[in-house]
């Protein structure tokens, strides 16, 4: 997959005092890609995340989208620009049905007067668009108008993932979709993500789960220490590789090629 980034950073960083939550990280989703993020817990996946989905303001660094300067004070900024994120929790809204959850936020009014003064809901609108974006993306459910709270956890997660891609025109981000799922739900989110894809819509996907990654990732950008220590992928690196880059046992030589880094180096004694 070549072409210019749909989604790129170049020297991201954020401090919370003395902590450095991201160290001048670099960033690039290509069109067309599902692009993993793995990291160990504290590298600052999350942190880098937010600021591509505007819930966080780096202190320093760029973010384009399309070759674009952007500027992301709130999700509402990078949702403008055809950024969508599911996050793990979801944000659904148990009570209320699929068509709700899934226009939540972005409510369609009815046209005409009822819809500018009495501010009436185009009810009707919303479960026909909703029933055509699950249909598309083959997400099987009873009824459009039933509760989100009587669906399995794996159709909640379809529910929230079709929202992102009804609305998302340059990118879906998703952190950890199949963390809490068995195994037959987790194999349909991700058969749900390659539709996503497959559709053109490039994803980025933050996942613990390394056979997933190897999965269904086109390419893995291993983040460690705040920073991107290398982009491998899944068809000429295998699964040891990539944790050694993430524990920092391995680094990426300048052929691409992973070598093995002294114990002194990899626990910060030898600097």
């Amino acid at each position: 997959m070549t072409g210019e980034p749909t989604l790129s950073a170049t020297g991201l960083v954020k401090r919370y005092g003395r902590v450095t939550a991201i160290g001048g990280a670099d960033f690039d989703l290509l069109p067309g890609e599902v692009l993993a993020v793995v990291g160990d817990n504290g590298a600052g996946k999350s942190s880098l995340i937010k600021a591509l989905s505007g819930a966080l303001v780096p202190d320093a660094g760029e973010i384009r989208v399309d070759g674009e300067l952007v500027h992301f004070r709130t999700p509402i900024d990078a949702r403008k620009f055809g950024i969508e994120t599911v996050y793990q929790d979801l944000a659904l809204a148990p009570a209320q049905d699929i068509a709700a959850n899934m226009y939540l936020g972005r409510e369609k009014r009815r046209p005409g007067i009822a819809g500018k003064l009495l501010r009436s809901l185009d009810y009707t609108s919303m479960r026909s668009e909703a029933r055509r974006v699950l249909d598309e993306l083959d997400i099987k459910v009873k009824s459009i108008t039933q509760p989100v709270e009587t669906l399995s956890g794996g159709q909640r997660q379809g529910v929230a993932v079709a929202r992102a891609a009804a609305f998302g025109t340059k990118a879906v981000i998703m952190d950890e979709p199949t963390a809490a799922l068995g195994v037959a739900e987790a194999s349909k989110v991700l058969a749900l993500i390659d539709r996503i894809r497959q559709r053109g819509l490039p994803v980025v996907l933050i996942s613990h789960n390394m056979p997933h990654v190897f999965d269904i990732a086109d390419r893995i950008h291993v983040h460690r220490l705040g920073a991107r220590v290398g982009v491998v992928s899944p068809a000429t690196h295998s699964m040891n590789e990539v944790v050694g880059l993430i524990t920092g046992a391995l680094r990426l030589g300048e052929d691409g090629a992973v070598e093995e880094v002294e114990a002194a180096v990899r626990t910060g004694l030898g600097r």
